[in-house]
C-alpha cells in the first residue's frame, strides 16, 4: 500500500531496487518508519535480506561488462540525466528527506542540487579518465597505465543523509565504469530507492545500480559476498569494525569516511560575532548529527566570555520545532534511541561535574514532547579528557573551552582519536596557513562552513577514516591502474 502523508507528497512503498523496478516482497520483512518529529509510524517499508543481496551482486555482476565498454559519451550523458531528474524532483525528493529523518525544509530544499552538483562533476570526468605514459630505462619501452574500475563496488552510506550521500559516491563509481549495490540504513527505507529509480529512469541499464535498505546482517552479507570487489562505508567507528572484519576474508579493499570531533579555534583577531554565528551550525545543523560538524569551540581566553555570550544569545533564538515549516532552523533527533543516547552523555557530564551547563541539556516538552527534539545544548570550561570533549555525541551539544597560545589551541584540536575537519577564525594570513599545516584534519576551513564542492576532496585522518571523496580524489576511490609495458 502506498503511505500518503501528506496530499502533496506520496511516499513509495518500497526503497528496494532489484534490476530495473522496485520490490515490494522481500526476505527480511519490513520495518516500520516512524516521523521522528512527532513518534508517529509513518508506514511499513520492506528491507532487503542476504536474498536479495545475493541477487543484487549477480545482477551487477552481470552488468559490468557491458557498462565498463559502453563509450565514455554515453556514461556522461546518463549522469546527466540523472541529474537533471534529481532536480526536476528537488521538491519531492527534499520533503521526503524531511519526512525520513525529519531535517528542515530549509535545508533539504537544497539537497537535490547538491547532489546532482555531484553527480555533473563527475559526468564531466566520464570521457577524461585515462591513465599515464611512463618514462622507462635503460631499455626504451612503451610503459603506460589504465586505470580500470574495480567491478562491483558495494557502498554503505549513512542515515544522516542519503540523498546527498547517493550523488556523491554514485557519480565517481558509475562514471569510472563500475556497477553498484548502495545499501542504505534501516532507518531511511525510502528516499535512496527514490533516487535510483530515478537513475533507472535516466537510461541505467538494469542491474547497474541496486538498493538495498536494510540493517546489520544486510550490510555484512553484502560485504563478505564473493561478488564484490570494493567496499566503500560512511558511518561510525563501530559499524566499521563490522565492515573490515566481514572484509578480511577475501581482503577486499575498503573506502572508509567516518566520524568526527572537530574543533572549531576562534581567535581574538577574529570578529568574535561572526565566529560564534559559524560555531553554531556545529548544533544546529543537522541537530548535530553531521560528522564534520563543528562540536568543539575553542576560544582564545582574551575573547572568551564575548564568543560565550553571544553564541549562547543566538542559540537561545534559534527555531527548534516541526521541520516542515518553513522558519523551523533545527529538527529532531532521528530517533528516539539516539535522543536518549545523547541525553545519557549530558546526564553524565553533569554528574562528574565535567564542564558548567549553560544552555539546553533537556528533551523539549509542549507540542515537541511528542518528538525527539533537543535544543542546543553547551557546556563551558569542559574538561580535554572529559567524554563530552572526547566522544563523537551527534547531538546538539557543544563545548566551549579556552586556551591562550597558538600551539595550546593546535594541542586541543588536535588531541582526540578523530581528525576529520577543523575551522580556523582568524584576521591573521599566516597563522591561518601554519596553523592550517600543524592541524591534524583531513579538512580544514578558514573564516567559513561547509561549502563541500564536488571538486574538492573530502575524508579524514585517524579514526576518522582513510580515502577520499569528491575531486580527482573520488575518482582514484572507485578505480586501480594496470601498467603496460611494450618494448620498443
Amino acid at each position: 500500500m502506498t503511505v500518503s502523508v501528506d496530499p502533496a507528497l506520496v511516499v513509495p512503498e518500497s526503497g528496494v531496487l532489484l534490476g530495473d523496478g522496485m520490490v515490494t516482497s522481500t526476505s527480511a520483512g519490513s520495518v516500520d518508519h516512524v516521523y521522528a518529529a512527532d513518534g508517529t509510524v509513518t508506514g511499513s517499508f520492506p528491507l532487503a535480506g542476504a536474498d536479495e543481496v545475493d541477487h543484487a551482486v549477480r545482477l551487477a555482476a552481470d552488468a559490468a561488462p557491458g557498462w565498463r565498454a559502453l563509450p565514455a559519451d554515453q556514461r556522461r550523458n546518463v549522469l546527466l540525466r540523472f541529474a537533471d531528474l534529481l532536480v526536476a524532483h528537488a521538491g519531492e525528493l527534499g520533503a521526503l528527506q524531511t519526512l525520513e529523518i525529519g531535517l528542515p525544509v530549509q535545508f533539504t530544499s537544497r539537497m537535490a542540487e547538491v547532489a546532482a552538483d555531484h553527480l555533473r562533476y563527475y559526468a564531466g570526468w566520464a570521457d577524461k579518465i585515462g591513465g599515464e605514459v611512463v618514462p622507462t630505462w635503460p631499455v626504451r619501452a612503451l610503459d603506460y597505465t589504465l586505470d580500470e574500475p574495480y567491478g562491483v563496488v558495494a557502498i554503505i552510506i549513512p542515515w544522516n543523509g542519503p540523498l546527498v550521500s547517493m550523488g556523491q559516491m554514485l557519480g565517481p563509481a558509475l562514471a569510472t565504469g563500475n556497477t553498484v549495490v548502495v545499501k542504505p540504513s534501516e532507518l531511511t527505507p525510502f528516499v535512496a530507492g527514490r533516487v535510483g529509480a530515478l537513475a533507472v529512469e535516466a537510461g541505467l541499464p538494469s542491474g547497474v545500480l541496486a538498493v538495498l535498505p536494510g540493517g546489520p546482517a544486510t550490510g555484512q552479507a553484502l560485504v563478505r559476498h564473493p561478488g564484490v570487489d570494493k567496499v566503500h562505508f560512511t558511518g561510525g567507528a563501530a559499524t566499521a569494525r563490522a565492515v573490515l572484519d566481514g572484509a578480511r576474508e577475501l581482503l577486499k579493499p575498503v573506502g572508509m569516511e567516518l566520524g568526527g570531533k572537530s574543533a572549531h579555534l576562534v581567535f581574538a583577531d577574529s570578529d568574535p560575532r561572526f565566529s560564534a554565528r559559524l560555531a553554531m551550525a556545529g548544533v544546529v545543523a543537522l541537530s548535530g548529527q553531521g560528522c564534520a560538524n563543528g562540536t568543539r569551540v575553542l576560544v582564545e581566553s582574551s575573547v572568551y566570555e564575548q564568543v560565550l555570550d553571544v553564541l549562547t544569545a543566538r542559540l537561545r533564538r534559534v527555531v527548534v520545532g516541526d521541520p516542515r515549516a518553513a522558519r523551523t532552523m533545527m529538527g529532531p533527533l532521528v530517533s528516539a534511541a539516539a535522543c536518549e543516547r545523547v541525553l545519557g552523555f549530558v546526564s553524565r557530564a553533569r554528574e562528574r561535574g565535567d564542564g558548567k551547563l549553560v544552555l539546553g541539556g533537556e528533551r523539549l516538552g509542549g507540542p515537541l514532547a511528542d518528538g525527539y527534539f533537543l535544543g542546543p545544548t553547551v557546556f563551558a570550561e569542559a574538561g580535554q579528557d572529559g567524554e563530552l570533549v572526547q566522544e563523537e555525541i551527534f547531538g546538539p551539544v557543544l563545548t566551549v573551552q579556552r586556551f591562550t597560545r597558538d600551539d595550546e589551541a593546535v594541542a586541543m584540536a588536535n588531541g582526540t582519536r578523530y581528525g576529520l575537519a577543523a575551522y580556523l577564525h582568524t584576521s591573521d594570513l599566516r597563522r591561518a596557513h601554519r596553523l592550517a599545516a600543524d592541524l591534524t584534519a583531513g579538512n580544514v576551513w578558514v573564516n567559513g562552513v561547509p561549502g563541500m564542492a564536488a571538486g574538492a576532496p573530502f575524508g579524514g585522518t585517524k579514526q576518522s577514516g582513510y580515502g577520499r571523496i569528491g575531486g580527482v580524489s573520488g575518482l582514484r576511490e572507485f578505480t586501480r591502474p594496470k601498467n603496460v609495458w611494450l618494448p620498443c
